[in-house]
């Protein structure tokens, strides 16, 4: 259920990230955008995975990832 195959520690809650490594299905809006990024993004991929835990399929979904990351 989880991919920790790359992780960060952020020093302070207020510190920014700008890789984008994982499952592309669970990436926030910043992310695939490019911009950096905080916890709140842990928070979107958290909500995204309840969302497919309740309705059995992922709430976003495409053929490509420019259309998986528009419809994000």
């Amino acid at each position: 259920m989880a991919d920790f195959g790359i992780s960060r520690v952020l020093s302070r809650t207020k510190s920014l990230a700008n890789s984008g490594v994982g499952t592309p299905l669970y990436f926030s809006p910043e992310i695939t955008q490019g911009n950096a990024y905080n916890f709140k993004s842990d928070i979107w991929s958290l909500g995204v995975l309840l969302y497919e835990m309740c309705a059995l399929e992922p709430p976003f979904q495409g053929k490509t990832h420019v259309k998986l990351f528009g419809k994000i």
